[in-house]
């Protein structure tokens, strides 16, 4: 005579450590090794970010659009949206789980759906934070050091007296030809991912001499927390270095600042992402298996149980990744 063994996994030959299931012990050692992953990436953005302090990026400049605000100054709104969201369908899913434990599959069903709308939600919000980190608002010009310059002008009303410039307010459009360099030309050159900006060096640099009210800000930030402004004759100065203009963001430069800082931006943002895919997919799947009744046959709704401690280990990286990458 057999005993009945309600595990889900064939391999279960009873309850292992701590009453954990085979299935369990096998997330929950995905998620430490996952969990070390994570942690080098925010060791090595913490290591450059420390090594170059003085010109690393402000976020608060960087992330400011919120949608249907345009011109707004918003600064971090939306990550809070973002983040908001990501912890509710943290929440739907602690009730999924508990509704599993009771076998109440319309419950669990409700719930798990509640939890893949905030999955793809999250997911829709970091495309579009992705659009617009690339696409740029202001621009910016490389000089052949590596520096960016951005520009500015005086203005009482805003906090540190002075308001960012749009290339396009003040560029200059001349009457010269520029072509898009690519290798099929067999022309030597830095890039051929880029089209080209908007305006050129000379066009930037015409208007801003015709604009004696626009000045230059550097990289580098003040004690008070702000990058530093030129005066107008240490402005024309520093431009006679410029070399590029730089619009948005890449893998290569960004108009934001430091080149490290969009590299580790795609790069952290991007892979967390791919694990919110990654669990807004097995949320479907399990949703669907709630949905035909596999779980109410078995008796059991632990694979509810154990998606969800992947979906709770993908918000609380998240956690992290707002803290250090965004508010810290």
């Amino acid at each position: 005579m057999s005993a009945t063994v309600n595990n889900e996994h064939a391999l279960d030959g009873g309850p292992g450590p701590m009453g954990a299931t085979y299935g369990k012990m096998m997330m929950w050692f995905f998620i430490v090794s996952d969990a070390l992953t994570f942690s080098g990436f925010i060791a090595a953005y913490g290591f450059s970010r420390f090594k170059f302090i003085e010109t690393w990026p402000i976020a608060d400049e960087v992330f400011t659009h919120f949608p249907f605000l345009h011109g707004v100054n918003a600064p971090m709104y939306y990550v809070a949206l973002m983040t908001f969201i990501l912890i509710f369908s943290s929440v739907t899913m602690v009730i999924a789980v508990d509704a599993g434990h009771k076998l109440q599959k319309t419950k669990v069903a409700v719930y798990m759906l509640l939890t893949v709308i905030g999955g793809f939600m999250f997911l829709g919000s970091q495309a579009w934070e992705w659009k617009n980190f690339i696409k740029g608002e202001y621009g910016a010009v490389e000089t052949a050091g590596g520096s960016i310059l951005q520009f500015v002008k005086v203005d009482k009303s805003e906090k540190t007296g002075y308001k960012r410039v749009k290339l396009e307010e003040f560029a200059a459009t001349l009457p010269e030809e520029r072509e898009q360099l690519t290798r099929d030309k067999g022309v030597w050159f830095m890039e051929d991912d880029h089209e080209l900006p908007q305006y050129s060096v000379n066009e930037v640099m015409a208007g801003f001499k015709s604009h004696p009210e626009i000045l230059v800000r550097t990289e580098f930030i003040t004690k008070k927390k702000e990058k530093t402004v030129l005066s107008r004759a240490e402005s024309e100065t520093k431009l006679k270095d410029a070399i590029l203009v730089v619009e948005g963001a890449s893998l290569i430069r960004n108009e934001y600042g430091h080149k490290l800082f969009a590299d580790f931006f795609f790069f952290i943002t991007g892979f967390h992402g791919f694990h919110v895919f990654s669990g807004v997919m097995l949320n479907i799947l399990v949703f669907f298996n709630v949905l035909l009744g596999t779980y109410e046959r078995r008796k059991s709704y632990e694979m509810v149980e154990k998606v969800g401690l992947y979906w709770h280990f993908v918000d609380l990286v998240w956690v992290f990744v707002f803290t250090f990458f965004y508010l810290v």
